[in-house]
């Protein structure tokens, strides 16, 4: 038995369900970034210290 195509339609839900995991991935990557203080760069944040 041949391998049914999937349906436009059944792709383009697809498509869009891996574009919204991919945005909630980059806002966990900057919630990450901003907690382990460091910028988007990856330079740590420093503080001047009394």
């Amino acid at each position: 038995m041949a391998n049914k195509r999937p349906k436009p339609e059944e792709i383009v839900s697809k498509l869009r369900q891996v574009e919204a995991l991919m945005g909630q991935a980059a806002k966990i990557q900057i919630r990450i970034a901003v907690l382990n203080r460091y910028t988007a760069l990856g330079i740590p944040i420093t503080e001047p210290v009394g």
